[in-house]
Parts: structure tokens; sequence; C-alpha cells
């Protein structure tokens, strides 16, 4: 996922970010600090890496209609070329992201807050969220629901077969906040 690019560190303000799971309660979020001039790719990967996904699937952003990401199609503009601060200017505003579009993973995106830079912090980072992501191809919300039921349920006819394939024990109300903030480090070296 990462890439090699020139370092992007001439920025002055900062958004804090909530970035929201659509559709599963009780809530799946995580709150992050990026610079105003990321590019819609770059905030891609923060939201990968904070929410626990492992950017196997499309994704799209819809900004007041505009649709940004990384497939071409005449209706989506290409999101490398595009930061967000030239499409998202004030504090409140919000906008939405789709990862996978087969199982639909929807999150809406709200600028809680623009800040100062501050010039001894290094920038992206995760400051803060609740609950682990659900598993990367588990079919979307419902497919989430299924999931949990079935590995909570030692009867459950898939019990076994969910555990397999998950490898390892899930714990749905899991997030370690330093860990994903650590997932940024690559980011970091972009933007200083």
């Amino acid at each position: 996922m990462a890439r090699k690019t020139k370092k992007r560190g001439n920025f002055e303000k900062v958004y804090q970010l909530k970035i929201s799971l659509k559709g599963i309660r009780p809530p799946i979020w995580r709150r992050v600090l990026v610079p105003e001039n990321i590019t819609l790719s770059d905030l891609h990967e923060v939201i990968q890496w904070t929410m626990g996904w492992y950017d196997e699937h499309l994704y799209q952003f819809e900004i007041y209609g505009h649709y940004y990401g990384e497939f071409k199609d005449y209706d989506v503009t290409d999101a490398t070329k595009i930061r967000l601060n030239e499409v998202v200017g004030q504090e409140k505003e919000r906008f939405s992201y789709e990862y996978d579009f087969g199982d639909s993973w929807e999150h809406k995106i709200l600028v809680e807050k623009i800040l100062p830079r501050a010039p001894e912090e290094q920038y992206p980072r995760c400051i803060g969220g609740k609950r682990a992501c659900p598993p990367e191809d588990v079919g979307g919300v419902w497919g989430y629901v299924e999931f949990l039921e079935a590995i909570r349920d030692p009867e459950h006819p898939e019990h076994e077969d969910m555990l397999e394939w998950i490898g390892e024990e899930f714990d749905p109300e899991e997030f370690d906040v330093e860990e994903a903030d650590q997932s940024l480090s690559d980011l970091r070296e972009r933007y200083g």
C-alpha cells in the first residue's frame, strides 16, 4: 500500500476526523488527526490502517455529490490528485467513504475540528476509537452479524468453520489506539 513520494510537510492546519462505520451497533469508529493537505488516496490509507482493513478492494469517497477513487471511470476523479482541503474546508462538514463494493462498507466522516498544526507532532495520528473492525470479506453488515452469532455460540452450525476461517480469536470489543496509531508511521514520513 505504501508508495514512495516526496514529502508533503508544508501545511498549517490539521483536521480532526471521526470515521464511523455505518449500520453497526454498538458503533465502530476511529478519531484521527490528518494534515489539511492530505490526498484523498492517503486518507484512504489512514482509514484502512486504523480500521484494520487490508486494502484488498476498491474504494471511493463521496463529497458533495462528487466521487473520488482509484478506478478509472468518467464519474470518478483520481483520489491521488485531490487534497482534503480542496474539497472540505470547514468544521462539521460530513462526507462518506465506501470500501469493498461487494460488502459495501460505508463510513461516515465528520470534520470535528480544524486545529493549528502542533510543530512538535507528526501527522497523521490516530487518537481514539472503539471496537474492532469487521474481518475482511465477512459479507458486509449482515455477514458480520451472522459471523458474530456463529463465533459466540459453540452450538451454532457454522461455529467451527468461522473460527477456522478467522484463524484466531476475534474480540469485537477490542481496539488498541497505540497499535492503530503506530500503523500510520509510514504515512507520517510523507507529511513530516
